[in-house]
């Protein structure tokens, strides 16, 4: 029999699947969305209005043309605007803890909480979370947190129209809801990377689009 050979972070990729599978599960208030391949959960209400309106403000202050490693904003296939959050402020830190404790893990894997802006138009073309460990960025990413684990993603505003969360391989599309916090899976329960993670911000048709995104590792971020 051929064992397939171990890809870069598997074992701690694994174990980070297995523990925080277990934290939400067990959580009343995480409901896992129906989605072929993929550990895909929600929690309502995780934003307060009023939380979401602060942090609607915060990105359009910061918010600079989106960033790729292989790709320039030109390029098209992000058209987002973004930027990191400040990790001092009051909102923001408490945000970042309670992620934290929802998924049950150390707060030193986790990268700073971004905020991201969609206007008409906009979108993030399909693409994985997660690192392609054959490409040259990713002797960078190894060395400041290795491969990426978890995603966090919270929306901060109704869209008027468009903006979806599109899973493609699972088929499924999710409308943006504020306050609505959704938490997957970047690797497989034996911690290889998930492809079928693939998904999309698609294009916004009508009013904006906010949200936030913490996104974890598998060492300590920095």
């Amino acid at each position: 029999m051929i064992v397939p050979a171990p890809v870069p972070d598997q074992p701690a990729l694994a174990r980070l699947g297995n523990d925080v599978r277990a934290r939400l599960t067990a959580n009343p208030d995480a409901y896992r969305i129906p989605a072929e391949g993929i550990e895909l959960f929600a929690l309502g209400d995780f934003l307060s209005e009023a939380e979401c309106g602060e942090l609607c403000a915060m990105i359009d202050a910061i918010a600079r043309p989106s960033a790729l490693h292989e790709l320039d904003y030109a390029s098209g296939f992000r058209t987002s605007y973004s930027g990191d959050l400040d990790p001092r402020g009051a909102l923001v830190a408490d945000i970042s803890r309670r992620i934290d404790c929802v998924l049950g893990v150390e707060a030193a894997i986790g990268e700073p909480v971004q905020g991201q802006r969609y206007l008409p138009g906009q979108q993030f073309k399909p693409h994985n979370d997660w690192f392609y460990t054959s490409e040259s960025y990713w002797p960078l990413e190894a060395a400041r947190g290795g491969q990426r684990s978890w995603t966090a993603m919270a929306y901060c505003n109704a869209v008027e129209a468009g903006g979806a969360t599109a899973f493609l391989a699972a088929g499924i599309q999710i409308e943006p809801k504020p306050g609505v916090l959704l938490l997957w899976n970047n690797a497989l329960p034996d911690g290889r990377p998930n492809e079928a993670t693939l998904h999309a911000g698609m294009p916004v048709e009508h009013g904006a689009k906010y949200i936030i995104t913490k996104w974890y590792r598998t060492r300590a971020w920095g």
